[in-house]
């Protein structure tokens, strides 16, 4: 069990690099917005800030939750664990199922984030960052993350998740985060075709907006048909993307890409324009 997850710790590290990479060259080549918080240097400072704090949440789940979600699948099969195991259904049609309900797990979630004090005062870090691009998909704090991944592995234990439809979970997951979060542009025509299949970056960007009915919407990371089935999707942003505003109302400025102030945040009062 150890060497297959310092073999998953390696392919999920491979993965994030390639696909972070690709996602900063996008932006580099063609992005959709340029804002002061996206260039120069508030943007040195953003990326030094966001990239800290994954690395920061990294240490801490490999330190208390080294197993993760997929050492939580390797110990329910072991086990005879989960509703798959104990029907003994076909890998493959468990396999495909598992993804879809651990991204609906993870939409949940999301809403949850939003509609219950206690966890947004963690989520609202990440909604904190002024700016919008491949690094604010990695600005979680090191609170949600764990809690995320307690979540996750208590539906994988549930369900009896194979374990490599897990481990596709966890690198599709992180790598559709850089992706929907990521400051590019494209074709419009190719966004609408697109976002029937996956969450796009101008669809998530509405949900970074600084209005409310616009955050509390569009909560997908990689299916977007959630958001559409339960009502919560908005196409566009009211003002257009060039003219939104993107964050937190209460929480305007270059102090939001202190790495001391976002590790702060879940301790600050909440304001009412949050």
């Amino acid at each position: 069990m150890t060497s297959f997850l310092l073999s998953e710790a390696a392919i999920r590290l491979f993965a994030f690099i390639g696909i972070f990479a690709a996602m900063a060259l996008y932006e580099l080549w063609s992005p959709r917005l340029e804002r002061p918080e996206m260039t120069g240097a508030l943007k040195s400072r953003r990326w030094f800030a966001n990239l800290s704090m994954v690395l920061i949440s990294s240490v801490m789940l490999r330190v208390v939750f080294p197993a993760a979600a997929v050492g939580a699948a390797l110990w329910a099969e072991a086990s005879d664990w989960g509703f798959f195991n104990a029907l003994r259904i076909d890998p493959l049609v468990a396999g495909l199922i598992s993804f879809v309900v651990l991204d609906f797990a993870v939409w949940l979630e999301h809403v949850a984030s939003h509609k219950i004090p206690l966890l947004w005062r963690i989520h609202r870090m990440h909604h904190a960052d002024n700016g919008f691009d491949v690094t604010t998909g990695l600005r979680f704090h090191p609170f949600e993350i764990l809690l995320s991944m307690v979540w996750k592995a208590a539906v994988v234990v549930a369900l009896g998740a194979p374990v490599l439809s897990v481990l596709l979970f966890e690198i599709v997951l992180n790598g559709t985060s850089m992706f929907n979060h990521s400051n590019v542009k494209i074709p419009l025509g190719l966004d609408r075709l697109l976002r029937f299949f996956v969450v796009t970056p101008d669809m998530h960007r509405v949900h970074h907006s600084t209005i409310r009915r616009e955050t509390d919407s569009n909560y997908g990371f990689n299916f977007p048909f959630w958001d559409r089935l339960f009502g919560t999707y908005i196409a566009q942003p009211k003002l257009g993307h060039e003219d939104m505003n993107i964050g937190l109302s209460a929480y305007r400025g270059s102090f939001t890409a202190r790495l001391l102030w976002m590790l702060a945040l879940p301790f600050r009062t909440l304001r009412r324009d949050q």
